[in-house]
């Protein structure tokens, strides 16, 4: 359908931890086939580059570039070089986050502000450095990916995810009321149990869930869900997409929440 024919994309968190389809992997692919020309950006140049070579592979447009989402200058290079190679910036996905398992007891601080840095202060500063572009451009559409661990306690011990996320929903609708008169919309997706390549090779996680055995938590995470079964990057990027294009012109500051009805338990 080429929803996002003559858009410019930029995906920060386009790469992948490992083999598989990660949200952002997924999302940069997804917006390549729609039409859109993506700006790949990771922290991992390689990652950057794998996932730019399967879109230009399949006839798309895409560029990688290395960037750490949580230094101000790495973002401020990031949005001057796509603008150098395609003009403009219509969507902004912002795709970067992890998970320290912990409660507020056990964390470190120092693992407390970086978990900061990566999942929330990323966003902000694409966010600040993107939204004058679109601005001046006349509208843009910038989605932020949260979790459902912003609204509910999991059953794993997270605090600094699920605070950090909890933040982005607050920063995502009040951005969105302070620029919705400059066409600018923001959007956040929240995701449930997803069966990833950042889930899969997170330790933490699996001992939570496993005492370390990935299988078994596939299996205890696929039994959580009323649908049966854990979500994929596909989906994310999916709902990602419909909040880029032009089909969700009306709507800005909403939750979109894809967890196949987890959250609709008690327990």
């Amino acid at each position: 359908m080429k929803r996002l024919e003559g858009k410019t994309a930029i995906v920060v968190g386009a790469g992948s931890i490992g083999p598989g389809w990660g949200n952002g992997k997924a999302t940069a692919v997804t917006f390549a086939r729609e039409g859109a020309q993506v700006f790949c950006v990771d922290r991992n140049g390689k990652a950057a580059e794998e996932t730019a070579s399967i879109i230009m592979k399949e006839g798309g447009k895409a560029e990688a570039f290395a960037a750490d989402a949580a230094r101000e200058d790495d973002i401020k290079a990031m949005v001057a070089a796509c603008l150098k190679a395609y003009g403009r910036i219509d969507v902004l996905d912002n795709n970067v986050g992890i998970a320290e398992v912990g409660s507020v007891v056990e964390v470190e601080e120092k693992d407390w502000d970086r978990v900061f840095a990566v999942n929330l202060k990323s966003a902000y500063l694409a966010m600040k450095h993107t939204i004058p572009v679109m601005a001046k451009q006349g509208g843009g559409s910038i989605i932020n990916i949260s979790s459902i661990a912003s609204i509910r306690h999991l059953g794993v011990s997270y605090v600094t995810y699920a605070t950090t996320k909890a933040a982005m929903n607050q920063m995502t609708r009040t951005t969105a009321v302070e620029f919705a008169p400059k066409n600018i919309r923001v959007n956040a997706v929240l995701p449930g149990l997803m069966k990833t390549p950042m889930v899969e090779h997170s330790a933490g996680l699996a001992a939570s869930y496993a005492k370390g055995d990935v299988e078994e938590m596939w299996k205890r995470r696929d039994e959580q869900v009323p649908m049966g079964h854990m979500g994929e990057g596909w989906d994310v990027a999916n709902a990602a997409l419909f909040l880029a294009s032009d089909e969700s012109r009306y709507v800005t500051g909403i939750e979109l929440v894809v967890d196949g009805g987890l959250t609709l338990k008690v327990s």
